[in-house]
C-alpha cells in the first residue's frame, strides 16, 4: 500500500500533506482522502461531517473551534489560493497559542490537516476560492467559539490589509482574554 507524503508542522500533530497527482492530455485524478493510507500515515481519526467553503478574494473567515467537541480538519483547496491559519488552543500542548500558516491552492495538491483543538481560519486570495474539508467531529451551534483573527500575540502575517470579514468573527476576544474554561476541551 502506498503511504501519502506528510511534512510535520511547528503545531504537534498537524501535518502538510502532498497528495499525488496524475495526469494526461484527458486531465487528471487524485485521490484526496483513503482512510487507510491516511491511518497509516498517522491521521487514523474517523471524519464524520465534510464542509464546502466558497469565498471571493479578501475574505478572512475564522479563527474558528469548538469548546466541548473540539473538531480535527483535512483542508483541500478545490478552486483559488487561501493562506490558511491553524492556532494551537489545546492547553495542555507544548505549542499552545503559537500559529500554522501554509499557503493551499487547487494547483498545489496540497492538504492540511489540523487537529481537535486548532483554531481554524483563513483569508482568500484567489478571485474565486473553495475549499472543502473534512472533519472529525459535528458542528454544534452553541458550542462554537473563536479568536480574534488578528490578535497581535500570534504574529500571524495575514496577506491583506483590509479584509472582508464578519461582525462575529471581527468581535472574538483576544486569546489572553478568553476564559480557559471556554477553551477547547481535549
Amino acid at each position: 500500500m502506498q503511504v501519502i507524503k506528510t511534512t510535520n508542522t511547528a503545531i504537534a500533530g498537524a501535518l502538510l500533506i502532498d497528495l499525488d497527482l496524475y495526469g494526461d492530455e484527458r486531465g487528471f485524478f487524485l485521490e484526496s482522502y483513503q482512510r487507510r493510507r491516511y491511518a497509516a500515515a498517522g491521521i487514523d481519526i474517523e471524519f464524520v461531517q465534510d464542509n464546502r467553503s466558497f469565498s471571493q478574494k479578501g475574505v478572512v473567515r475564522g479563527l474558528h473551534y469548538q469548546v466541548c467537541s473540539p473538531i480535527g480538519h483535512l483542508i483541500y483547496v478545490t478552486q483559488g489560493c487561501v493562506f490558511d491559519v491553524g492556532v494551537d488552543l489545546r492547553r495542555n500542548s507544548p505549542t499552545f497559542g503559537q500559529h500554522i500558516a501554509y499557503m493551499l491552492s487547487a494547483e498545489s495538491n496540497q492538504q492540511l490537516y489540523l487537529p481537535p483543538g486548532v483554531a481554524h481560519g483563513f483569508c482568500t486570495l484567489g478571485e474565486k476560492n473553495e475549499i472543502l474539508y473534512k472533519c472529525t467531529d459535528y458542528y454544534y451551534p452553541d458550542d462554537e467559539a473563536g479568536v480574534l483573527w488578528n490578535d497581535p500575540e500570534f504574529g500571524i502575517q495575514w496577506p491583506v490589509a483590509n479584509p472582508t470579514i464578519t461582525s462575529r468573527d471581527s468581535s472574538y476576544p483576544r486569546l489572553k482574554d478568553i476564559d480557559p474554561a471556554r477553551l477547547p476541551n481535549i
